[in-house]
């Protein structure tokens, strides 16, 4: 059961201790408090854990401070989207905004390899009015012998550069909870010139060591990307174990399944299930075409399969899409044959506004057919 108290609640006020008081004498019961501060108003909420089935909706609604109550129906306890809950969710950062309403495109390196690629990737950004990126540096390879990234070494170049042409926000993988202070130690370095969105990969989306290490840090938000052999619901209890934590401000990635049936593409395209997260869960939902489709094949329309996929995610609702470029394709250390070139970040991010477009003309329908 989750309490909604009233937007502003002062925690040290005697309302507020009247409510706290009652909550600690219910048997069985332990209570989990999250914030949220925003720039007009702060939310409060708190979760009662434990046998709350006896508990009363009509009496809760009766405590002090309390504007709403909201019985748990699913399994995700903090991320899910319950029965009567038909909030709005967004989280900010650097100051860019996430909902399930608004879309932000991630282009950039899948794997940083030098300061000069680097560079024309975020001037080619700036160019085109785009304020997130994407920067590995640390990269899990089914090979032992293949490139891993530059690691540590990287990040205060990556992150002057990104603050010189005005990026927000870098997704960057991380696989264990040490790059987590690596990150955090060069951003203090550099001056805290960009934000880190730190994102779990596919292999790591059940190590739950990992998933309750980035949780706990609250500061920096999380792309959490589907794992590719798992259920979605296993998926998603992942992403419940960042917030769990104390992080909810959680971004989940579909990037494709892997079996055969997805064939000639790298993995099966699951973007069809972009409203399904949104339904479940009050996550903004982010598209990964390039690891989905995996490489610069073309039909006889001309289109990129990158951008028809792209395409297919957006006009379904995402709000994120994780998309590898690089200066040149040929050269990269990581990926190569998925990349886009900088000449087509252009042509790519129109695309990206037509199904938006379309999706938005979708949503003006839907309000005027009968539910």
């Amino acid at each position: 059961m989750i309490l909604i108290l009233e937007p502003n609640t002062d925690p040290q006020g005697a309302a507020y201790q009247q409510l706290t008081d009652y909550l600690a004498q219910l048997p069985n019961i332990r209570t989990r408090v999250h914030q949220e501060i925003g720039t007009l108003q702060t939310l409060t909420e708190i979760y009662l854990i434990g046998d709350t089935a006896a508990l009363s909706v009509e009496d809760m609604r009766t405590l002090p401070t309390v504007e709403r109550v909201v019985r748990i129906s699913q399994e995700y306890r903090i991320l899910g989207r319950h029965r009567d809950d038909a909030r709005p969710s967004a989280f900010e950062y650097n100051g860019v905004t996430f909902s399930q309403d608004n879309l932000h495109v991630f282009a950039g390196l899948c794997a940083v390899d030098n300061p000069e690629h680097v560079e024309r990737m975020l001037q080619a950004l700036q160019q085109h009015g785009q304020v997130c990126t994407r920067m590995g540096a640390y990269k899990p390879r089914t090979s032992p012998y293949a490139f891993q990234g530059h690691g540590k070494q990287c990040l205060p170049y990556v992150f002057e550069l990104a603050g010189k042409y005005g990026i927000k926000v870098v997704a960057m993988e991380v696989t264990h909870e040490n790059h987590v202070r690596e990150i955090r130690d060069a951003l203090e370095l550099t001056g805290r010139p960009t934000g880190v969105m730190l994102q779990i990969g596919t292999r790591n989306t059940q190590n739950f060591e990992l998933l309750k290490a980035v949780g706990r840090q609250q500061d920096m938000p999380v792309l959490l990307k589907r794992g590719f052999g798992i259920t979605l619901e296993e998926s998603l209890n992942a992403a419940e174990y960042l917030a769990s934590e104390g992080n909810r401000k959680v971004v989940f990635g579909l990037r494709g399944m892997k079996t055969n049936m997805g064939d000639p593409h790298r993995n099966f395209v699951d973007f069809a299930h972009v409203p399904v997260v949104k339904r479940l869960t009050r996550m903004p939902v982010c598209i990964d075409p390039s690891h989905s489709v995996g490489t610069r094949d073309r039909g006889p329309d001309g289109i990129l399969d990158v951008m028809h996929v792209t395409a297919q995610g957006v006009i379904a609702g995402a709000n994120m899409i994780l998309v590898d470029f690089h200066p040149a394709p040929e050269k990269a250390l990581v990926d190569g044959p998925q990349a886009l070139r900088l000449n087509e970040l252009g042509t790519f991010l129109q695309d990206v506004g037509i199904a938006r477009g379309a999706y938005e003309q979708r949503c003006a329908l839907a309000k005027q057919s009968p539910q």
